[in-house]
C-alpha cells in the first residue's frame, strides 16, 4: 500500500502541475476579454456624451467638408446654443428625414455598427451650417445677390466656388427653439429651403442638434481641425 500510494503522487502532482501551467493562460485571456469590455465601455461613454465620429457620405458641404471625411465630433453641453456661422451636426428625423425607417431590423442593426465604426453614414444625421438663429430673419437674395441676414448682407467665404448663395429666393423669420441651416454647396445642398413648404417651414428645432464638427480624422491628408 505505501509502495502504491508513492506511485499515484507522481500522476497526481503531474495533473496539478498541468493546471498551474494552464491557469495563466485562462486568466490571461480574461484579462484580454475585460480589457476590451472595459474599453468599449469607456468608448461608448465618450462617444454619448463627449465626442463622436461620423462619416460624410454628400457633396452638400464642400468646399469645408469632403464625401468621404471622417469627422470627429464635439457634444454641445447642456445650456449651450448654436452661433450663426456655426457648423453643426443635428439629428433631422421630423424635419430632414422620416421619422423612422422602414428597413428591417437586421439591415437597420448593421447600419448601426456602420456608423458607430464610422464606416457608414446615416439617413437621419446630417451637417449644415447655421444662418439663422433665434430672432433672426433670413433671406436671399439682396441687392448684391448675397445672402441677407437682418438686413444685412453676408459675406460667405465658406460657400463653393462657384455658386450662388441660393437659386430659391426665400424670407424666413426664425422663432424662438429653432434655426435656419444650409450647406456650403448651395446648389445640391438639401437644407431649410427645401422644406419651405413642408411642416415647420424648413427651421430645425434646436434641441435637435447633437454636436459641432471639430476636426476631420480621415483622410490624413485632409486630418485637420474645422
Amino acid at each position: 500500500m505505501p509502495t502504491g500510494t508513492r506511485a499515484r503522487d507522481p500522476h497526481t502532482t503531474g495533473s496539478h502541475a498541468v493546471r498551474r501551467e494552464r491557469q495563466p493562460r485562462t486568466r490571461g485571456w480574461r484579462s484580454v476579454v475585460l480589457a476590451l469590455l472595459v474599453a468599449a465601455l469607456v468608448a461608448g461613454v465618450l462617444r454619448a456624451f463627449v465626442v463622436d465620429v461620423y462619416w460624410i457620405g454628400s457633396d452638400s458641404m464642400q468646399p469645408t467638408v469632403q464625401p468621404g471625411d471622417r469627422v470627429l465630433v464635439g457634444k454641445l453641453s447642456h445650456g449651450s446654443e448654436p452661433e450663426r456661422g456655426d457648423l453643426v451636426v443635428f439629428d433631422g428625423r421630423g424635419s430632414f428625414a422620416p421619422l423612422r425607417s422602414d428597413d428591417p431590423w437586421p439591415l437597420q442593426a448593421l447600419q448601426t455598427v456602420g456608423r458607430w465604426t464610422g464606416l457608414a453614414g446615416s439617413d437621419s444625421v446630417y451637417l449644415k451650417r447655421v444662418l439663422g438663429t433665434p430672432g433672426d430673419t433670413v433671406s436671399c437674395c439682396g441687392p448684391s445677390g448675397r445672402l441677407v441676414v437682418n438686413g444685412e448682407e453676408l459675406t460667405e467665404d465658406y460657400v463653393l466656388e462657384g455658386d450662388r448663395p441660393s437659386e430659391v429666393e426665400f424670407t424666413a423669420v426664425v422663432p424662438e427653439g429653432r434655426l435656419w441651416l444650409m450647406g456650403d454647396h448651395r446648389s445640391v445642398s438639401v437644407d431649410s429651403r427645401s422644406l419651405l413648404g413642408a411642416p415647420g417651414g424648413g427651421l430645425v428645432r434646436a434641441d435637435k442638434v447633437i454636436g459641432e464638427p471639430v476636426a476631420v480624422l480621415w483622410p490624413l491628408d485632409r486630418a485637420g481641425q474645422l
